[in-house]
């Protein structure tokens, strides 16, 4: 975790340091610059932080489609991901992203055993035999798409009458003791303004007593607001299939909700599972014009594919499923492999928990799990993206509450936290009030509930740039607006500074391009994380651990590329090294030693036309006493640097040890889909620190020796 020292502790270990680096490019704008030194400075002996690399720097690892687990569990394979010496690993959860519970093991109880299915709580003292373990499709799903292999399908618009959706019980009074309960929704994401003025919808059990039809106005599903339609308010529902007429003239929209307020608490199911009767059910919804008939035009597709069926999003789905519901298209590696193949090592791992598609007494059992098989945990993320799967603050907080508690009553002292949001900069979605984001809406709905001391970390990942088009070098320039926009905003919404903040996953892009394999990618993620370090992130975690292979870029001007540390060849092992393994085993390796890393601040005036910082420079005085320089040239072109230390005596400290990587060692080849240039980075050496270093373009340095004779600054 990062710390600040006591100013005392500080100075009895270094004094005040600022570091000069002199640059000469060859243009005359930059020579008018580097005439003036360029200034990198500390803050007073004071660090901006102190880390443990061990900590701090990490991988995630992730589940996948069929077969990818059994291709990354190659003995070369697994090789290669140990070379990258992390031993820190956050384990992430695709399952959850699929809209399926997770069965963590293989072995567990079904809530209705008789029949094999029901709410499902894994074994906490069973084996798991076996590589993978699976996600389980929810015949109850609202949602027509999703964000992993999203081959699902809405049961609201399939065509089927004995199917149906259902929201999550465990959003109820009962279970939330929130009073009343969260209401939930369904949203009919027409594909364009469609004139609207009847809806049927077919009841199941519990239905709704009260609800609302209503429509969306404004200018994007970001700013607008739901009013209801004329005749669209029903405060007596009483079930069945319902046809109603709501507005005497067609209004024009393109999203309708249907809010969901007072359930019937009523359910046909066999048993006495009070799950069955809480929250809301509905089999389809038809919706449209009413023709004189009394019938409606229907302009909803229905059908049991997402690519035929008209796109509706859910507020939460019952998690009830069977033992027929297994997707095979969906593994997850069984925490047996990850122990057995020594990806975990010694360092506890951040293991998720199901939560909008899961159980409390599910994730419980599976902590148990860990603990009885001596599986090394500290921390535990509940859900995963909820902002990118359209779950609004609110019902992921009341649901966060109700698991952070339970897991809490067992074991008090594990670290729990949230909400891995797919973006620091978490929007509202069709919601009221834009001006709250979805994190101060997140924030408030804790500290109103009480419940902010259940948050022991917040999570979120970091993709910067969407769009991989234009000049990537050109998006290293902006790297410092995005984190000073990140941070501004998050202090904005309110989110501790008391509490970690972690990164669960991050890379340049969360969509696929050249761009990832290729040099300024790897510089993008050196310098976002030491920044991150810098301004107080606890731990960051690289997406991209296991060898994988090239996939088309999702934008025609993109290119091939992956997020990976190892491009695996045609038969499946890790062949090539690629840019993201070398830097991030540099800053592991080279620039922070064991122990505790003091960083320090630097700042440089050398800027391109537009303001942005061409050089990023993080110091850090290491355990061993040695000073440790990561370097990063973001331009295109080849500078020299000289380093010197404020109010220093006369004296160079001793040689200089580098360690550089560039063009120089790295070129990625296109037309083959693999580098043609594939080396470690190069080792040199220096007098010290009154040596000129040059810096290639777009390259990484780190330079490491003993400081300088310094004294005390006032």
């Amino acid at each position: 975790m990062i710390s600040s020292l006591p100013r005392a502790a500080i100075i009895s270990l270094a004094s005040a340091l600022v570091l000069f680096l002199s640059i000469a490019p060859p243009t005359a704008a930059a020579h008018r610059a580097a005439s003036n030194r360029i200034t990198v400075e500390g803050a007073n002996a004071q660090p901006l932080a102190v880390f443990d690399a061990d900590e701090a720097l990490g991988a995630s690892i992730d589940g996948g489609a069929k077969d990818e687990a059994a291709a990354v569990f190659r003995n070369a394979n697994l090789a290669a991901m140990r070379k990258s010496r992390f031993p820190r690993l956050a384990y992430r959860l695709r399952t959850e992203l699929a809209n399926e519970a997770w069965h963590w093991s293989s072995e567990g109880q079904w809530s209705d055993p008789a029949h094999n299915e029901g709410y499902w709580t894994g074994n906490s003292s069973a084996d798991t035999k076996g590589l993978v373990t699976f996600g389980y499709k929810l015949p109850r799903r609202g949602n027509t798409i999703d964000q992993a292999n999203n081959d699902g399908y809405s049961r609201l618009d399939d065509g089927d009458s004995s199917t149906f959706w259902k929201s999550n019980p465990y959003l109820d009074q009962h279970f939330s003791k929130e009073i009343p309960g969260r209401p939930q929704w369904v949203v009919v994401d027409l594909p364009k303004h469609m004139p609207i003025d009847a809806i049927t919808i077919a009841w199941k059990q519990p239905f709704a007593r009260r609800y609302a039809v209503q429509y969306w106005v404004g200018a994007d599903e970001y700013e607008g607001r739901w009013h209801d339609f004329p005749q669209g308010v029903v405060c007596d529902g009483r079930g069945g299939t319902v046809t109603l007429k709501l507005a005497q003239a067609a209004i024009s929209t393109k999203f309708v909700r249907v809010l969901l307020q007072q359930s019937s608490s009523i359910s046909d199911a066999a048993g006495s599972d009070i799950r069955d009767r809480l929250g809301f059910a509905i089999g389809e919804i038809y919706l449209g014009t009413m023709n004189a008939g009394g019938s409606i035009i229907d302009v909803i597709h229905h059908g049991t594919d997402r690519t035929h069926q008209t796109i509706l999003h859910v507020s939460s789905t019952d998690p009830w499923h069977r033992a027929i519901d297994r997707d095979a298209e969906t593994e997850q590696p069984s925490f047996e492999a990850l122990m057995k193949a020594e990806i975990i090592q010694r360092t506890p791992i951040m293991v998720p928990a199901g939560l909008a598609y899961d159980t409390p007494d599910n994730a419980l059992a599976e902590l148990y799990y860990l603990q009885n098989h001596h599986i090394p945990f500290d921390r535990v993320e509940l859900g995963e993206e909820p902002d990118g799967q359209m779950i609004s603050a609110p019902d992921y907080s009341a649901l966060y509450l109700e698991f952070a508690r339970h897991l809490h009553a067992s074991f008090p002292k594990i670290t729990i936290g949230g909400p891995s949001l797919q973006d620091g900069i978490a929007d509202t979605w069709l919601d009221p009030d834009p001006d709250e984001s979805w994190t101060s809406q997140f924030v408030r709905y804790l500290t109103d509930h009480h419940g902010l001391d259940q948050l022991g970390f917040f999570s979120f990942e970091l993709f910067p740039f969407d769009n991989l088009c234009g000049s990537i070098p050109d998006k290293l320039l902006g790297r410092d607006l995005v984190m000073d926009t990140l941070f501004k905003r998050l202090k904005k919404d309110g989110v501790p500074r008391s509490i970690p903040w972690v990164i669960t996953e991050y890379g340049f892009s969360a969509f696929a391009g050249r761009a990832m394999v290729e040099m300024p990618s790897a510089l993008l993620d050196a310098d976002m994380i030491a920044d991150f370090l810098g301004r107080g992130g606890s731990a960051a975690y690289l997406y991209g651990y296991p060898p994988d292979q090239l996939l088309d870029g999702d934008q025609n001007c993109s290119g091939r590329g992956n997020m990976m540390l190892w491009e695996m060849n045609d038969v499946g092992q890790a062949r090539w090294a690629m840019p993201a393994f070398y830097t991030m085993r540099m800053m592991k390796t080279d620039w922070a030693g064991p122990g505790r890393n003091m960083l320090y601040r630097a700042t440089t005036i050398l800027h391109d036309d537009r303001g942005r910082a061409l050089i990023a420079a993080y110091p850090i005085l290491r355990s061993d006493g040695q000073w440790s320089l990561l370097i990063i040239n973001r331009s295109s072109t080849a500078v020299t640097t000289r380093v010197a230390f404020k109010s220093a005596l006369p004296g160079r400290g001793g040689p200089l040890h580098i360690m550089q990587y560039s063009s120089k060692q790295y070129l990625w080849n296109a037309r083959e889909g693999h580098p043609s240039l594939d080396r470690p980075p190069e080792e040199t050496r220096a007098k010290g620190w009154d040596t000129p270093i040059p810096l290639p373009p777009l390259s990484l340095t780190v330079v490491t020796g003993a400081g300088p004779v310094t004294t005390m600054s006032k």
